[in-house]
Protein backbone atom coordinates (compact mmCIF):
# COMPACT_ATOMS: atom_id res chain seq x y z
CA UNK A 1 0.00 0.00 0.00
CA UNK A 2 3.06 2.54 0.76
CA UNK A 3 4.33 1.03 -2.40
CA UNK A 4 1.56 2.18 -4.01
CA UNK A 5 1.47 5.43 -2.54
CA UNK A 6 5.03 6.41 -3.74
CA UNK A 7 4.94 4.98 -6.69
CA UNK A 8 1.94 7.90 -7.55
CA UNK A 9 3.44 10.43 -5.44
CA UNK A 10 6.77 9.72 -8.05
CA UNK A 11 4.53 9.62 -10.64
CA UNK A 12 2.70 13.25 -9.62
CA UNK A 13 6.38 14.33 -8.82
CA UNK A 14 7.74 13.32 -12.41
CA UNK A 15 4.39 14.57 -14.27
CA UNK A 16 5.08 17.93 -12.77
CA UNK A 17 8.81 18.12 -13.40
CA UNK A 18 8.08 17.06 -16.61
CA UNK A 19 5.51 19.61 -16.90
CA UNK A 20 7.59 22.52 -15.80
CA UNK A 21 10.17 21.45 -18.15
CA UNK A 22 8.30 21.40 -21.11
CA UNK A 23 6.85 25.18 -20.38
CA UNK A 24 10.25 26.27 -19.36
CA UNK A 25 11.41 24.96 -23.11
CA UNK A 26 8.21 26.49 -24.56
CA UNK A 27 8.58 29.66 -22.66
CA UNK A 28 12.53 29.84 -23.50
CA UNK A 29 11.99 29.52 -27.11
CA UNK A 30 9.10 32.14 -27.20
CA UNK A 31 11.74 34.60 -25.47
CA UNK A 32 14.62 33.75 -28.02
CA UNK A 33 11.63 34.37 -30.59
CA UNK A 34 11.14 37.76 -29.18
CA UNK A 35 14.43 38.22 -28.71
CA UNK A 36 15.32 37.93 -32.52
CA UNK A 37 12.43 39.54 -33.45
CA UNK A 38 13.41 42.63 -31.31
CA UNK A 39 17.19 42.61 -32.79
CA UNK A 40 15.36 42.51 -36.10
CA UNK A 41 13.36 45.47 -35.32
CA UNK A 42 16.32 47.25 -33.99
CA UNK A 43 18.10 46.97 -37.36
CA UNK A 44 15.32 48.25 -39.04
CA UNK A 45 15.36 51.34 -37.36
CA UNK A 46 19.16 51.77 -36.86
CA UNK A 47 18.77 51.44 -40.61
CA UNK A 48 16.14 54.27 -40.98
CA UNK A 49 18.14 56.11 -38.40
CA UNK A 50 20.67 56.27 -40.15
CA UNK A 51 19.17 56.98 -43.29
CA UNK A 52 17.72 60.17 -41.43
CA UNK A 53 20.83 61.23 -40.25
CA UNK A 54 22.77 61.01 -43.92
CA UNK A 55 19.42 62.90 -45.20
CA UNK A 56 19.76 65.55 -42.11
CA UNK A 57 23.67 65.85 -43.15
CA UNK A 58 23.09 66.59 -46.27
CA UNK A 59 20.30 68.85 -45.79
CA UNK A 60 22.29 70.94 -43.49
CA UNK A 61 25.28 70.76 -45.82
CA UNK A 62 23.09 72.14 -48.61
CA UNK A 63 21.65 74.54 -46.01
CA UNK A 64 25.29 75.85 -45.16
CA UNK A 65 26.55 76.16 -49.00
CA UNK A 66 23.42 78.43 -49.63
CA UNK A 67 24.12 80.57 -46.42
CA UNK A 68 27.60 80.77 -47.00
CA UNK A 69 26.57 81.48 -50.62
CA UNK A 70 23.70 84.10 -49.49
CA UNK A 71 26.38 85.73 -47.13
CA UNK A 72 29.26 85.93 -49.92
CA UNK A 73 26.49 87.83 -51.84
CA UNK A 74 25.48 89.97 -49.41
CA UNK A 75 29.44 90.34 -48.27
CA UNK A 76 29.64 91.70 -51.93
CA UNK A 77 26.07 93.63 -51.98
CA UNK A 78 27.63 95.89 -49.08
CA UNK A 79 31.23 96.50 -50.25
CA UNK A 80 29.45 97.88 -53.57
CA UNK A 81 27.02 99.71 -51.71
CA UNK A 82 29.85 100.77 -49.59
CA UNK A 83 31.64 102.12 -52.06
CA UNK A 84 29.34 104.09 -54.07
CA UNK A 85 28.45 105.31 -50.86
CA UNK A 86 31.75 106.59 -50.26
CA UNK A 87 31.89 108.03 -53.15
CA UNK A 88 28.87 110.00 -53.26
CA UNK A 89 29.87 111.24 -49.71
CA UNK A 90 33.55 112.15 -51.31
CA UNK A 91 31.71 113.81 -54.38
CA UNK A 92 29.16 115.49 -52.02
CA UNK A 93 32.26 116.65 -49.82
CA UNK A 94 34.21 117.63 -52.55
CA UNK A 95 31.38 120.16 -53.97
CA UNK A 96 30.64 121.52 -50.66
CA UNK A 97 34.32 122.06 -49.85
CA UNK A 98 34.22 124.18 -53.74
CA UNK A 99 31.11 126.01 -52.80
CA UNK A 100 32.10 127.20 -49.49
CA UNK A 101 35.68 128.17 -51.15
CA UNK A 102 33.70 129.92 -53.23
CA UNK A 103 31.69 132.25 -51.19
CA UNK A 104 34.31 132.72 -49.02
CA UNK A 105 36.13 134.30 -52.37
CA UNK A 106 32.72 136.41 -53.02
CA UNK A 107 32.19 137.57 -49.02
CA UNK A 108 36.38 138.13 -49.37
CA UNK A 109 35.37 140.45 -53.02
CA UNK A 110 32.12 142.14 -51.26
CA UNK A 111 34.05 142.96 -48.18
CA UNK A 112 36.70 144.83 -50.34
CA UNK A 113 34.39 146.31 -52.41
CA UNK A 114 32.45 147.22 -49.06
CA UNK A 115 35.74 149.27 -47.95
CA UNK A 116 36.40 150.70 -51.24
CA UNK A 117 32.78 152.10 -51.32
CA UNK A 118 33.05 153.49 -47.86
CA UNK A 119 36.46 155.41 -48.68
CA UNK A 120 34.94 156.48 -51.29
CA UNK A 121 31.66 157.48 -49.15
CA UNK A 122 34.24 159.27 -46.78
CA UNK A 123 36.06 161.37 -49.99
CA UNK A 124 32.58 162.23 -51.60
CA UNK A 125 31.69 163.68 -48.05
CA UNK A 126 34.68 165.35 -47.84
CA UNK A 127 34.12 166.96 -51.15
CA UNK A 128 30.64 167.40 -50.38
CA UNK A 129 31.59 169.51 -47.27
CA UNK A 130 34.00 171.46 -48.90
CA UNK A 131 31.57 172.61 -51.82
CA UNK A 132 28.81 173.38 -48.97
CA UNK A 133 31.46 175.43 -47.55
CA UNK A 134 32.51 177.29 -50.78
CA UNK A 135 28.56 177.61 -51.62
CA UNK A 136 28.07 179.51 -48.19
CA UNK A 137 30.50 181.52 -49.59
CA UNK A 138 29.53 182.22 -53.03
CA UNK A 139 25.50 183.03 -51.56
CA UNK A 140 27.26 185.44 -48.88
CA UNK A 141 28.79 187.56 -51.46
CA UNK A 142 25.72 187.26 -53.57
CA UNK A 143 23.73 188.23 -51.01
CA UNK A 144 26.02 191.17 -50.30
CA UNK A 145 26.24 192.42 -54.56
CA UNK A 146 22.19 191.87 -54.92
CA UNK A 147 21.70 194.22 -51.69
CA UNK A 148 24.16 196.59 -52.51
CA UNK A 149 22.71 196.91 -56.55
CA UNK A 150 19.34 196.27 -55.42
CA UNK A 151 19.21 198.76 -52.62
CA UNK A 152 16.91 196.06 -50.06
CA UNK A 153 18.02 194.44 -47.61
CA UNK A 154 18.29 190.83 -47.29
CA UNK A 155 14.46 190.02 -45.37
CA UNK A 156 13.21 192.16 -47.99
CA UNK A 157 14.99 189.97 -50.77
CA UNK A 158 13.81 187.05 -48.96
CA UNK A 159 10.40 188.46 -48.56
CA UNK A 160 9.77 188.82 -52.48
CA UNK A 161 11.34 185.47 -53.84
CA UNK A 162 8.75 184.09 -51.09
CA UNK A 163 6.10 185.77 -52.58
CA UNK A 164 6.95 184.92 -56.09
CA UNK A 165 7.51 181.20 -54.55
CA UNK A 166 3.80 181.39 -53.18
CA UNK A 167 2.33 182.15 -56.68
CA UNK A 168 3.97 179.59 -58.37
CA UNK A 169 2.54 177.29 -55.65
CA UNK A 170 -0.51 178.43 -55.84
CA UNK A 171 -0.78 177.72 -59.80
CA UNK A 172 0.74 174.10 -59.42
CA UNK A 173 -1.77 173.21 -56.86
CA UNK A 174 -4.56 174.79 -58.74
CA UNK A 175 -3.43 172.73 -61.97
CA UNK A 176 -2.35 169.13 -59.68
CA UNK A 177 -6.10 169.79 -58.51
CA UNK A 178 -7.33 169.29 -61.66
CA UNK A 179 -5.28 166.49 -62.68
CA UNK A 180 -6.37 164.87 -59.83
CA UNK A 181 -10.19 165.66 -60.11
CA UNK A 182 -9.90 164.52 -63.62
CA UNK A 183 -8.16 160.86 -62.65
CA UNK A 184 -10.85 160.67 -59.70
CA UNK A 185 -13.73 160.71 -61.74
CA UNK A 186 -12.53 158.68 -64.21
CA UNK A 187 -10.88 155.76 -62.10
CA UNK A 188 -14.67 156.80 -60.39
CA UNK A 189 -16.19 155.94 -63.88
CA UNK A 190 -14.68 152.51 -64.10
CA UNK A 191 -15.19 151.39 -60.38
CA UNK A 192 -18.82 152.00 -61.32
CA UNK A 193 -18.98 150.18 -64.64
CA UNK A 194 -17.11 147.32 -63.28
CA UNK A 195 -19.41 147.11 -60.02
CA UNK A 196 -22.82 147.46 -62.06
CA UNK A 197 -21.26 144.74 -64.38
CA UNK A 198 -20.62 142.42 -61.91
CA UNK A 199 -24.04 143.45 -59.83
CA UNK A 200 -26.15 141.78 -63.38
CA UNK A 201 -23.93 138.99 -64.26
CA UNK A 202 -24.10 137.76 -61.69
CA UNK A 203 -28.36 137.21 -61.49
CA UNK A 204 -30.28 135.77 -64.21
CA UNK A 205 -33.97 136.90 -63.72
CA UNK A 206 -36.61 134.59 -63.59
CA UNK A 207 -39.78 136.27 -64.19
CA UNK A 208 -41.86 136.96 -67.28
CA UNK A 209 -43.42 140.29 -68.11
CA UNK A 210 -47.07 139.82 -66.98
CA UNK A 211 -49.88 139.87 -68.89
CA UNK A 212 -53.85 141.38 -67.94
CA UNK A 213 -55.80 138.01 -68.49
CA UNK A 214 -55.30 134.35 -67.74
CA UNK A 215 -56.82 131.40 -69.74
CA UNK A 216 -58.80 128.42 -68.20
CA UNK A 217 -58.82 125.28 -70.04
CA UNK A 218 -62.24 123.04 -70.28
CA UNK A 219 -62.54 119.34 -70.83
CA UNK A 220 -65.68 120.27 -73.81
CA UNK A 221 -67.50 123.23 -74.56
CA UNK A 222 -70.75 121.93 -72.76
CA UNK A 223 -69.15 123.36 -69.45
CA UNK A 224 -69.49 126.79 -70.68
CA UNK A 225 -73.13 126.90 -71.05
CA UNK A 226 -73.24 125.95 -67.04
CA UNK A 227 -70.31 128.18 -66.35
CA UNK A 228 -73.39 130.74 -67.48
CA UNK A 229 -76.02 129.57 -65.35
CA UNK A 230 -79.77 129.75 -66.35
CA UNK A 231 -80.46 133.54 -67.07
CA UNK A 232 -76.51 134.39 -66.66
CA UNK A 233 -76.84 133.90 -63.02
CA UNK A 234 -73.80 132.14 -62.62
CA UNK A 235 -71.60 133.85 -64.86
CA UNK A 236 -73.21 137.38 -62.47
CA UNK A 237 -72.81 135.68 -58.87
CA UNK A 238 -68.96 134.70 -60.35
CA UNK A 239 -67.93 137.98 -61.27
CA UNK A 240 -69.30 140.03 -58.18
CA UNK A 241 -67.86 137.37 -55.71
CA UNK A 242 -64.49 137.84 -57.57
CA UNK A 243 -64.18 141.22 -59.25
CA UNK A 244 -62.87 139.44 -62.82
CA UNK A 245 -64.23 139.73 -65.69
CA UNK A 246 -65.28 136.08 -67.86
CA UNK A 247 -65.12 136.69 -71.32
CA UNK A 248 -66.33 133.94 -73.33
CA UNK A 249 -65.86 133.57 -77.65
CA UNK A 250 -65.44 130.91 -80.00
CA UNK A 251 -62.07 129.35 -78.46
CA UNK A 252 -62.94 125.90 -78.37
CA UNK A 253 -62.44 124.62 -74.80
CA UNK A 254 -61.19 127.61 -73.17
CA UNK A 255 -62.57 130.80 -70.80
CA UNK A 256 -60.34 133.88 -70.93
CA UNK A 257 -60.71 135.55 -67.59
CA UNK A 258 -59.72 139.72 -67.33
CA UNK A 259 -58.74 141.93 -64.24
CA UNK A 260 -55.84 144.28 -63.83
CA UNK A 261 -55.27 143.24 -60.61
CA UNK A 262 -52.70 140.01 -60.49
CA UNK A 263 -54.10 138.87 -56.97
CA UNK A 264 -57.81 139.34 -57.91
CA UNK A 265 -57.50 137.29 -61.17
CA UNK A 266 -55.25 134.38 -59.92
CA UNK A 267 -57.79 133.70 -56.91
CA UNK A 268 -60.92 133.79 -59.82
CA UNK A 269 -58.57 131.32 -61.94
CA UNK A 270 -58.38 128.66 -59.32
CA UNK A 271 -61.65 128.70 -57.77
CA UNK A 272 -62.96 128.41 -61.71
CA UNK A 273 -60.55 125.72 -62.33
CA UNK A 274 -61.78 124.23 -58.61
CA UNK A 275 -65.11 124.60 -60.13
CA UNK A 276 -64.84 122.90 -63.27
CA UNK A 277 -63.21 120.09 -61.52
CA UNK A 278 -65.75 119.90 -59.17
CA UNK A 279 -68.85 119.62 -61.55
CA UNK A 280 -71.12 121.80 -58.98
CA UNK A 281 -71.54 125.33 -60.65
CA UNK A 282 -73.67 127.25 -58.42
CA UNK A 283 -73.80 130.17 -56.38
CA UNK A 284 -73.36 128.73 -53.35
CA UNK A 285 -70.65 126.94 -54.69
CA UNK A 286 -68.98 129.42 -56.17
CA UNK A 287 -68.63 131.24 -52.96
CA UNK A 288 -67.73 129.07 -50.91
CA UNK A 289 -65.07 127.25 -53.31
CA UNK A 290 -63.91 131.52 -53.54
CA UNK A 291 -63.54 131.38 -49.67
CA UNK A 292 -61.50 128.44 -49.68
CA UNK A 293 -59.35 129.75 -51.98
CA UNK A 294 -59.01 133.09 -50.91
CA UNK A 295 -57.44 131.24 -47.42
CA UNK A 296 -55.43 129.24 -49.17
CA UNK A 297 -54.00 132.15 -51.17
CA UNK A 298 -53.32 133.98 -48.03
CA UNK A 299 -51.50 130.94 -46.38
CA UNK A 300 -49.82 130.79 -49.61
CA UNK A 301 -48.38 134.41 -49.74
CA UNK A 302 -46.92 133.73 -45.92
CA UNK A 303 -44.83 130.86 -46.60
CA UNK A 304 -44.21 132.52 -49.97
CA UNK A 305 -42.47 135.14 -48.38
CA UNK A 306 -41.42 133.20 -45.52
CA UNK A 307 -39.63 131.53 -48.42
CA UNK A 308 -38.05 134.08 -49.96
CA UNK A 309 -36.70 135.47 -46.40
CA UNK A 310 -34.98 132.82 -46.05
CA UNK A 311 -33.33 132.34 -49.22
CA UNK A 312 -31.88 135.52 -49.08
CA UNK A 313 -30.47 134.96 -45.45
CA UNK A 314 -32.40 137.74 -44.13
CA UNK A 315 -33.02 136.85 -40.65
CA UNK A 316 -36.20 137.69 -38.65
CA UNK A 317 -39.21 139.50 -40.01
CA UNK A 318 -42.30 139.55 -39.11
CA UNK A 319 -45.33 137.85 -40.40
CA UNK A 320 -47.34 140.84 -41.94
CA UNK A 321 -44.09 142.06 -43.93
CA UNK A 322 -43.47 138.34 -45.20
CA UNK A 323 -47.48 138.34 -46.30
CA UNK A 324 -46.85 141.46 -48.45
CA UNK A 325 -43.60 140.22 -49.78
CA UNK A 326 -45.65 137.40 -51.13
CA UNK A 327 -48.47 139.48 -52.31
CA UNK A 328 -45.92 141.37 -54.05
CA UNK A 329 -46.16 138.11 -56.28
CA UNK A 330 -49.60 139.65 -57.68
CA UNK A 331 -48.93 143.04 -58.90
CA UNK A 332 -46.76 144.59 -61.88
CA UNK A 333 -45.66 148.26 -62.86
CA UNK A 334 -45.27 148.56 -66.84
CA UNK A 335 -45.42 144.71 -66.73
CA UNK A 336 -42.97 144.09 -65.04
CA UNK A 337 -43.56 141.50 -62.05
CA UNK A 338 -43.24 143.69 -58.73
CA UNK A 339 -41.87 140.32 -56.74
CA UNK A 340 -39.31 139.95 -59.49
CA UNK A 341 -38.33 143.52 -59.17
CA UNK A 342 -38.01 143.11 -55.45
CA UNK A 343 -35.60 140.12 -56.34
CA UNK A 344 -33.46 141.64 -58.63
CA UNK A 345 -33.36 144.72 -56.85
CA UNK A 346 -32.02 142.71 -53.73
CA UNK A 347 -29.65 140.29 -55.31
CA UNK A 348 -28.25 143.06 -57.36
CA UNK A 349 -28.13 145.69 -54.37
CA UNK A 350 -26.35 142.86 -52.54
CA UNK A 351 -23.46 142.76 -54.83
CA UNK A 352 -22.90 146.19 -55.26
CA UNK A 353 -23.37 147.09 -51.13
CA UNK A 354 -20.74 144.23 -50.95
CA UNK A 355 -18.31 145.82 -53.43
CA UNK A 356 -18.23 149.24 -51.32
CA UNK A 357 -17.82 147.79 -48.69
CA UNK A 358 -21.09 147.84 -46.92
CA UNK A 359 -23.40 145.74 -45.51
CA UNK A 360 -24.61 142.62 -47.56
CA UNK A 361 -27.64 141.65 -45.73
CA UNK A 362 -28.75 144.94 -45.00
CA UNK A 363 -28.68 145.85 -48.52
CA UNK A 364 -30.66 142.65 -49.68
CA UNK A 365 -32.90 143.31 -47.38
CA UNK A 366 -33.51 147.01 -47.95
CA UNK A 367 -33.74 145.79 -51.66
CA UNK A 368 -36.40 143.22 -51.16
CA UNK A 369 -38.63 145.82 -49.09
CA UNK A 370 -38.21 149.09 -51.00
CA UNK A 371 -41.63 148.72 -53.29
CA UNK A 372 -43.23 146.93 -50.37
CA UNK A 373 -45.95 149.59 -50.47
CA UNK A 374 -47.18 148.50 -53.94
CA UNK A 375 -48.63 145.72 -52.19
CA UNK A 376 -51.08 147.78 -50.31
CA UNK A 377 -51.60 150.16 -53.19
CA UNK A 378 -55.13 148.35 -54.36
CA UNK A 379 -56.86 148.48 -50.93
CA UNK A 380 -55.77 151.77 -49.19
CA UNK A 381 -54.54 153.93 -52.37
CA UNK A 382 -51.57 156.67 -52.18
CA UNK A 383 -48.25 156.55 -52.83
CA UNK A 384 -46.52 153.83 -52.15
CA UNK A 385 -43.49 154.76 -50.80
CA UNK A 386 -45.84 156.44 -47.92
CA UNK A 387 -47.01 153.03 -47.49
CA UNK A 388 -43.94 151.49 -47.76
CA UNK A 389 -42.70 153.78 -44.75
CA UNK A 390 -45.64 153.49 -42.66
CA UNK A 391 -45.47 150.13 -41.95
CA UNK A 392 -41.55 149.32 -41.96
CA UNK A 393 -41.51 151.80 -38.84
CA UNK A 394 -45.19 150.14 -37.48
CA UNK A 395 -42.98 146.45 -37.57
CA UNK A 396 -39.57 148.60 -37.00
CA UNK A 397 -37.61 147.89 -39.97
CA UNK A 398 -34.24 149.45 -39.81
CA UNK A 399 -33.50 153.04 -40.42
CA UNK A 400 -31.62 152.14 -43.65
CA UNK A 401 -34.61 150.28 -44.88
CA UNK A 402 -36.91 153.20 -44.46
CA UNK A 403 -34.16 155.37 -45.67
CA UNK A 404 -34.06 153.09 -48.86
CA UNK A 405 -38.03 153.23 -49.60
CA UNK A 406 -37.77 157.18 -49.41
CA UNK A 407 -34.77 157.20 -51.61
CA UNK A 408 -35.30 155.40 -54.77
CA UNK A 409 -37.70 158.04 -55.67
CA UNK A 410 -36.20 160.86 -54.58
CA UNK A 411 -38.21 161.81 -51.93
CA UNK A 412 -34.97 161.49 -49.18
CA UNK A 413 -31.44 161.81 -49.68
CA UNK A 414 -29.42 158.59 -49.67
CA UNK A 415 -27.45 158.47 -46.05
CA UNK A 416 -25.75 154.90 -46.47
CA UNK A 417 -23.83 152.71 -49.28
CA UNK A 418 -26.93 150.35 -48.55
CA UNK A 419 -29.20 152.87 -49.76
CA UNK A 420 -27.21 154.12 -52.56
CA UNK A 421 -26.83 150.52 -53.68
CA UNK A 422 -30.36 150.24 -53.99
CA UNK A 423 -31.17 152.99 -55.45
CA UNK A 424 -28.61 151.94 -58.59
CA UNK A 425 -30.52 148.41 -58.52
CA UNK A 426 -33.68 149.52 -58.67
CA UNK A 427 -32.71 152.16 -61.84
CA UNK A 428 -31.13 148.73 -63.60
CA UNK A 429 -33.78 146.25 -62.88
CA UNK A 430 -36.33 149.03 -64.23
CA UNK A 431 -34.82 150.50 -67.20
CA UNK A 432 -32.74 147.05 -68.50
CA UNK A 433 -34.14 145.96 -71.54
CA UNK A 434 -37.21 143.71 -71.72
CA UNK A 435 -38.38 144.45 -67.99
CA UNK A 436 -40.92 147.02 -68.53
CA UNK A 437 -42.95 147.21 -71.59
CA UNK A 438 -45.80 149.83 -72.85
CA UNK A 439 -47.25 150.05 -76.44
CA UNK A 440 -45.01 151.83 -78.47
CA UNK A 441 -47.06 154.74 -79.72
CA UNK A 442 -48.62 155.62 -76.09
CA UNK A 443 -45.06 155.63 -74.72
CA UNK A 444 -43.93 158.07 -77.33
CA UNK A 445 -47.00 160.26 -77.04
CA UNK A 446 -46.12 160.45 -73.34
CA UNK A 447 -42.42 161.12 -73.42
CA UNK A 448 -42.92 163.95 -76.10
CA UNK A 449 -45.47 166.06 -73.98
CA UNK A 450 -43.02 165.68 -70.60
CA UNK A 451 -40.36 167.43 -72.55
CA UNK A 452 -43.05 169.81 -74.45
CA UNK A 453 -44.72 171.09 -70.79
CA UNK A 454 -41.02 171.74 -70.05
CA UNK A 455 -39.89 173.44 -72.89
CA UNK A 456 -43.09 175.78 -73.21
CA UNK A 457 -41.46 177.22 -69.82
CA UNK A 458 -39.07 180.81 -69.52
CA UNK A 459 -35.59 179.58 -69.30
CA UNK A 460 -35.35 176.33 -69.89
CA UNK A 461 -33.09 175.35 -72.85
CA UNK A 462 -33.16 171.80 -72.94
CA UNK A 463 -35.41 168.91 -71.56
CA UNK A 464 -34.65 165.13 -71.75
CA UNK A 465 -37.45 162.08 -70.95
CA UNK A 466 -35.22 159.81 -69.20
CA UNK A 467 -35.73 155.74 -67.65
CA UNK A 468 -38.51 155.26 -70.00
CA UNK A 469 -40.18 158.56 -68.81
CA UNK A 470 -39.92 157.95 -64.72
CA UNK A 471 -37.83 161.28 -65.16
CA UNK A 472 -38.00 164.15 -66.61
CA UNK A 473 -34.37 166.43 -66.46
CA UNK A 474 -35.10 169.97 -67.21
CA UNK A 475 -31.53 172.11 -68.21
CA UNK A 476 -32.23 175.78 -67.78
CA UNK A 477 -29.99 179.06 -68.91
CA UNK A 478 -27.76 180.37 -65.90
CA UNK A 479 -28.47 184.06 -66.83
CA UNK A 480 -32.17 183.84 -66.51
CA UNK A 481 -32.75 182.16 -64.05
CA UNK A 482 -31.77 182.08 -60.35
CA UNK A 483 -31.17 179.22 -57.42
CA UNK A 484 -34.62 180.11 -56.02
CA UNK A 485 -36.56 180.73 -59.39
CA UNK A 486 -34.81 177.08 -60.24
CA UNK A 487 -37.40 175.52 -57.80
CA UNK A 488 -40.02 177.13 -58.56
CA UNK A 489 -39.94 176.23 -62.06
CA UNK A 490 -39.27 172.63 -60.93
CA UNK A 491 -42.62 172.75 -59.10
CA UNK A 492 -44.73 174.54 -61.62
CA UNK A 493 -43.81 171.67 -64.11
CA UNK A 494 -44.65 168.96 -61.84
CA UNK A 495 -47.93 170.51 -61.39
CA UNK A 496 -48.35 170.94 -65.06
CA UNK A 497 -47.32 167.13 -65.79
CA UNK A 498 -50.34 166.35 -62.91
CA UNK A 499 -52.85 168.07 -64.49
CA UNK A 500 -52.40 167.26 -68.01
CA UNK A 501 -50.98 164.09 -68.31
CA UNK A 502 -52.08 160.75 -66.62
CA UNK A 503 -49.40 157.73 -66.06
CA UNK A 504 -48.78 155.71 -63.71
CA UNK A 505 -46.36 155.64 -60.71
CA UNK A 506 -44.92 159.14 -60.20
CA UNK A 507 -42.37 161.11 -62.15
CA UNK A 508 -39.10 162.60 -60.87
CA UNK A 509 -38.68 166.63 -62.40
CA UNK A 510 -34.98 167.14 -62.11
CA UNK A 511 -34.49 170.65 -62.99
CA UNK A 512 -30.53 171.39 -63.59
CA UNK A 513 -29.32 174.97 -63.33
CA UNK A 514 -25.48 175.60 -64.09
CA UNK A 515 -22.82 177.88 -64.32
CA UNK A 516 -19.56 177.87 -66.29
CA UNK A 517 -16.73 180.21 -65.51
CA UNK A 518 -14.08 180.06 -67.95
CA UNK A 519 -10.33 181.44 -68.81
CA UNK A 520 -7.68 180.91 -70.76
CA UNK A 521 -4.25 181.19 -69.45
Amino acid sequence: MNMIVIYSTLSAITAIIATLFFMRKVSYAKILNDVNNSNAKIKVLESEIDQLLNNRHKKLKAQEEDFLSDLKRRKKELESNFESDTKELKRKYNNLQKDLDRKLKERQKEANLMQEAKVQILRQKEEQDRILEQCKLERENLIDALSNYTALTREEGKKLLLNHLEEDLAKQKASMIRRYEAEAKAEAKGKANYIIAQATTRFAGEFASERLINMVNLPNDEIKGRIIGKEGRNIRSFETLTGVNIIIDDTPNAIILSSFNLYRRAIATKTLEMLVEDGRIQPGKIEEIYEKVKNQFEEQILSEGDSIVADLGLGFMHDELKKLVGRLRYRASFGQNALGHSLEVSRIAGVIASELGGDYTLARRAGLLHDIGKALTDELGGSHVDLGVEVCERYNEHPVVINAIKAHHGHEESLSVECSAVCTADVLSAARPGARHEVLENYINRVQDLEKIAMEKFGVRQAYAVYAGRELRVIVRADLLNDYETSVLAREIANDIKAKLQYPGEIKVNVIRELRAVQMA
